[in-house]
């Protein structure tokens, strides 16, 4: 299993772009498994099935210190008819042009294919670090059998074993050495709010950037698909300054196998909210709010990203179809109550003021540490007001909390008993704590440690 570590804390307002790592090779030679097994978790659909996998999964992995996007794609088989499969060859070369490395799996147990073959081929045109492993490898008279593909041209070629974790120690040091050195987004930008624009495609998002620039600095087409490119512009605008970051648009994952650009636009609008602070999920008001637009404010809200709602296209809505667009829309994003709602015309320009106001106000709350002194004595008033409930027969006890970081507000609290505090006293904590400090626009961290007993 991947050597794994929490996340290294970076200073308030910092973002940055972690390397992608991608798995090819042709059906049935363990890519899923070997996914799980650098993710850490079960992601993957692992089946001995060729062709199980055809779109591309996304995961977040670390290994020997370093952090890296690990990405599974289906597998390639260019002698296919099958449009399906062909489709999955689109993917993984695109997934060869935007990875930084690559790892090229095949069977231990089989002698080279013309799948094989034309897998290495491609791999050689695409000019980026490459790391030929032979799966499968449970034994070592099974790793010596792996050395029929050295005649395929390869320098090296490590013998594993995904399902058992045979030799994945010395992958993982092969992948960190070739990682790019990841580059933090730092002075004089730092203090810059970084504002990611998702949504579905025609959801408005270009038109968004345009009306803010005042010029027509994006595409705008009324057909879906039309951003490709995640494209950042820097905005100044009533006095504020706003990096605004442009996405494709996101669709669900039956409608992005059928084209690969897709799939790439996909993968370009995850990492732009990686890169982000803010995250603006523009919903078409026609239209309304679907599962689609969910899954991204759920994915805002894991990454602990400020989220603001649009509401676009109010101007084509008369007063009651626009009051039913806000109740749907909130009963769909219940998830994320803490996230404010603007209604927005982006193509007459109509709200986009509020819009920045409450993007900007966001930021701020993002950012906001509240003084370990005021946060507990409001901690005591929450306590006497409502004292957590016993649970398995013992008394819980909360002794103090603080305020360990920002963007996200991040709190601890110590007690005797952190797993006996209920789910359902955690949600009134952090209710109250935003009832008393605001925080709106920004998802909440509260973690619960014991106390540790001295000797």
């Amino acid at each position: 299993m991947s050597r794994r570590r929490p996340q290294a804390r970076r200073p308030a307002g910092s973002v940055s772009n972690k390397p992608l790592v991608a798995i090819v090779g042709r059906p049935n030679v363990g890519k899923s498994t070997l996914f799980n097994r650098l993710a850490g978790q079960h992601i993957a659909i692992v089946e001995d099935i060729p062709g199980v996998t055809r779109d591309r999964s996304y995961a977040d992995a670390f290994v020997l210190g370093r952090e890296f996007v690990l990405i599974d794609t289906g597998g390639f088989d260019p002698e296919s008819d099958d449009p399906m499969k062909a489709g999955i060859a689109s993917q993984v070369r695109l997934a060869l042009q935007e990875c930084d490395v690559v790892v090229c799996v095949v069977d231990a147990t089989v002698d080279p294919l013309p799948a094989d073959r034309e897998a290495i081929a491609l791999l050689r045109d695409a000019g980026k670090p490459v790391i030929f492993v032979a799966n499968k490898a449970d034994s070592q008279s099974k790793a010596h059998d792996a050395v029929s593909y050295y005649e395929l041209g390869m320098e090296e070629i490590l013998p594993i074993s995904a399902l058992h974790g045979r030799g994945i120690g010395e992958l993982e040091e092969a992948i960190a050495a070739r990682l790019p050195e990841v580059v933090e987004i730092t002075e004089p930008e730092l203090d810059v709010p970084r504002v990611a624009i998702i949504g579905r495609p025609n959801a408005g998002k270009s038109s968004l950037v345009n009306q803010l620039c005042g010029e027509e600095r994006q595409l705008v087409d009324d057909r879906p698909g039309t951003t490709v490119d995640s494209i950042d512009t820097l905005v100044e605008r009533d006095g504020k300054r706003f990096i605004l970051i442009d996405t494709a648009g996101i669709r669900r994952k039956r409608s992005v196998k059928k084209r690969g650009v897709e799939g790439l636009s996909v993968l370009q609008a995850i990492r732009s909210i990686e890169r982000s602070h803010v995250v603006v999920l523009m919903i078409d008001g026609e239209t309304g709010v679907g599962e689609q637009d969910a899954k991204i404010a759920g994915l805002a809200n894991e990454r602990g990203r400020a989220l603001v709602i649009a509401l676009n296209k109010v101007d084509l809505l008369d007063r009651d179809a626009q009051k039913k667009a806000m109740d749907r829309t909130r009963e769909i994003l219940a998830f994320v109550p803490w996230a404010p709602m603007v209604t927005v015309s982006a193509l007459k320009g109509r709200g986009v003021s509020a819009l920045l106001g409450r993007v900007d106000d966001a930021v701020t709350e993002h950012r906001k540490r509240i003084s370990t002194a005021e946060l507990n004595r409001f901690f005591e008033e929450v306590i006497e007001r409502h004292p957590p409930p016993t649970m398995h027969h013992r008394v819980v006890r909360l002794y103090y909390i603080t305020q360990a970081s920002v963007a996200p507000p991040t709190f601890i609290i110590m007690c005797n008993q952190p797993k006996d505090v209920h789910f359902s006293y955690q949600r009134y904590v952090v209710n109250q704590i935003r009832k008393r400090f605001g925080f709106k626009g920004t998802p909440l961290r509260v973690r619960y440690r014991g106390k540790k007993r001295g000797r």
